[in-house]
């Protein structure tokens, strides 16, 4: 029951691999874009901060319920 219990919380926690690679991509373009247009780079970095922070909270929801899955179902 135990090794079901850290499996799940090992599978809640890969949400932070599609954060770090959504965020890498966000970063990239966003390079990109200022350097194509720089006169718009505030722009841009209200918009890659905005984004950066949602894709975090996804990293931050999948640590929580694995915390959760660990101390309730542990």
């Amino acid at each position: 029951m135990t090794s079901l219990i850290a499996i799940g919380a090992g599978i809640a926690v890969l949400s932070g691999i599609g954060a770090g690679v959504g965020i890498g991509i966000a970063t990239s373009k966003a390079t990109e874009a200022i350097a194509r247009q720089p006169e718009a780079e505030g722009k841009i970095s209200k918009a890659l901060l905005l984004g950066c922070a949602l894709a975090e909270a996804t990293a931050i929801y999948g640590f929580v319920v694995a915390i959760l899955i660990i101390l309730f179902l542990g």
